[in-house]
């Protein structure tokens, strides 16, 4: 994963000033939420049951593969009878999809039968087969028939068709032709149902999902030729929507950035598995998505934490990289994706300089415009708390809502306020529309310069954060600049704090005069931050990991206020051993 040098490679990190601009979205309008609302009530008419009915196939004439290793944890606890996600477990045999009583993220792993991919990496067909019959019958008994929200939702059905059919010796090994034809008659309802709301999902990792099972069906069901044209032509205008021209997910999701690169090599095992050739537009997109991901891998291989997302782990990142077959380097500027990013020797520093993601794109958005992660080899340093949806079903919903805000991510804070309002349903409000950026290549530095307006309606201030990392990545030098942009807001100073959220491994020392620390990481390295233009202290924080923990941390904080003129804060890290 060596990081190109600057200039060169697929990346062509440029120089200059960008503007990066979104259309202040305020999510779905009322007009869409009624049309989505009602397209999803034509599901119980006469009309859509019509159009669901016809020949179900009596085998499948393809099992793609599905290359991914699943989650050991979670396939024991199956072969045990319990179904597990992020720290919630329900019994198999007290599994009720028709009353369901469990979370959200629980719901979405059971019903698009994800569950699958673990059980088949902990056993093997004997035994796994009745465990995943069992819950299977459960699911046909409440959902085979009857058409509903969120069961019926077209992402879902996109991705229970890969599974189903990747996985189909689990489900459809046993000797009982009723319950085989069960599941082959669903599996040609839900292609079915697919067909004519694939497109109506919103662009991202769903639309993706949904179409992708379209494919799938179409290459794995006796006849599917028509419909592998008709959803060729429809993944192709999914990908556009999106996807960005640099590789980058709509959503600004690592994990929805991820899951969009698994379903599309599943897809591609789809093909192999009939000997067709993969169109080239689906090879490209992964391609890209997977140049992209790697912009915001730290030296230990796992992903940062963005916008909702947990640290993925570096060893299931590898996995799915090798899986794919695809060989690149890191994506050091996403354009329009907007993630920024900053190596040499040792270090890596990945930055947010761009708004949130569109409201409408994804649920859980996070305030985090010009934060940062850094990390020394192996080790990460500074990071954000992370995992606001991915976060273990144990952790109080009001500090996973938490996460999300501004003070969780390694930025400034104006006046402990939130970049980007995020509103008590959940939606993001109004805040950063414009990041102005500029990066620059030099051969004493790498330098980034952006700006957000997020506090300028508000508190009439300019936020511009300046990083530059040296050519040995041994000094990370920083300065945050609030920039007056209507004065007669300013009656009196306005507080501002700089956090610096560490991770959990990292000891902190502060040093007698109170300006600055000594940081040692897990490897016994050592770094210093020194600030100037505020006051420093040490205080908790938080850090949730690859599976969903909340671990105990600290951080660097820099408190201070700015007077109507504005103010600088300078601050930087120097690796001293």
């Amino acid at each position: 994963m060596n990081d190109s040098p600057p200039g060169s490679g697929a990346d062509g990190v440029e120089e200059g000033k960008r503007l990066i601009r979104t259309g202040g979205d305020r999510g779905l309008s009322l007009a869409e939420r009624i049309s989505e609302r009602f397209q999803r009530l034509t599901w119980g008419t006469p009309l859509h049951a019509m159009r669901l009915r016809g020949r179900h196939p009596l085998k499948l004439i393809a099992v793609p593969d599905d290359p991914f290793f699943g989650d050991v944890h979670r396939g024991n606890g199956l072969l045990q009878g319990v179904v597990r996600f992020r720290g919630e477990e329900r019994a198999i045999e007290q599994l009720d999809f028709s009353k369901p009583g469990w979370s959200t993220p629980f719901a979405e792993y059971l019903q698009s039968f994800a569950w699958l991919r673990d059980l088949s990496s902990v056993t093997t067909r004997a035994q796994g087969a009745p465990i995943a019959e069992e819950i299977m019958r459960r699911w046909l008994e409440a959902h085979g028939e009857k058409v509903s929200d969120p069961a019926w939702r077209a992402d879902q059905w996109g991705r229970r068709i890969l599974f189903w059919t990747a996985h189909a010796p689990l489900i459809l090994s046993s000797s009982n032709l009723i319950y085989r034809s069960s599941v082959l008659h669903a599996l040609a309802r839900g292609a079915r149902h697919l067909d004519r709301s694939a497109d109506r999902v919103q662009p991202g990792v769903a639309r993706i999902a949904a179409w992708c099972g379209v494919l799938v069906a179409g290459l794995s069901m006796p006849g599917g030729d028509p419909r592998r044209a008709f959803g060729e032509n429809g993944l192709k205008r999914a990908l556009e929507h999106s996807v960005f021209e640099d590789g980058g997910s709509v959503t600004r999701s690592p994990a929805a950035q991820l899951e969009s690169i698994q379903l599309l090599t599943i897809l591609e095992e789809a093909y192999a598995s009939r000997r067709l050739r993969t169109p080239d537009f689906i090879d490209a997109t992964r391609a890209r998505m997977v140049t992209a991901l790697l912009g915001l891998c730290h030296g230990d291989k796992g992903l940062s934490s963005w916008q909702g997302s947990g640290p993925i782990a570096g060893d299931v990142i590898e996995q799915v990289i090798e899986a794919t077959g695809v060989r690149t380097r890191p994506l050091k500027q996403a354009r329009e994706w907007g993630y920024q990013r900053l190596a040499a020797g040792q270090s890596v520093l990945i930055m947010d300089a761009a708004p949130p993601p569109l409201a409408r794109l994804v649920e859980g958005g996070c305030a985090s415009t010009l934060a940062f992660e850094f990390s020394d080899g192996t080790d990460r340093i500074v990071v954000n708390c992370g995992g606001a949806r991915s976060a273990n079903a144990l952790v109080p919903a009001a500090l996973t809502e938490g996460l999300r805000t501004t003070a969780a991510h390694s930025t400034l804070v104006l006046s402990n306020s939130n970049s980007t309002a995020i509103h008590s349903d959940g939606t993001l409000g109004r805040g950063v529309v414009e990041v102005e950026l500029a990066r620059h290549e030099t051969d004493s530095a790498s330098r980034i310069e952006a700006s957000h307006d997020g506090y300028v309606r508000r508190l009439g201030y300019l936020h511009r954060r300046v990083v530059a990392m040296s050519p040995d990545g041994r000094d990370i030098r920083g300065e945050d600049m609030l920039l007056p942009a209507d004065r007669r807001k300013h009656k009196t100073p306005t507080p501002f704090t700089a956090r610096f959220h560490l991770h959990p491994q990292v000891e902190v020392t502060p040093t007698a005069d109170g300006f600055a620390a000594i940081l040692r990481t897990a490897s016994g390295h050592l770094w210093q931050f020194r600030c100037k233009g505020g006051e420093l202290t040490i205080e908790d924080s938080l850090w949730v990991d690859p599976r969903g923990r909340p671990l105990p941390s600290q951080q660097l904080v820099v408190t201070g206020a700015s007077p109507a003129g504005g103010t600088n804060l300078s601050w930087l890290f120097h690796r001293a051993k």
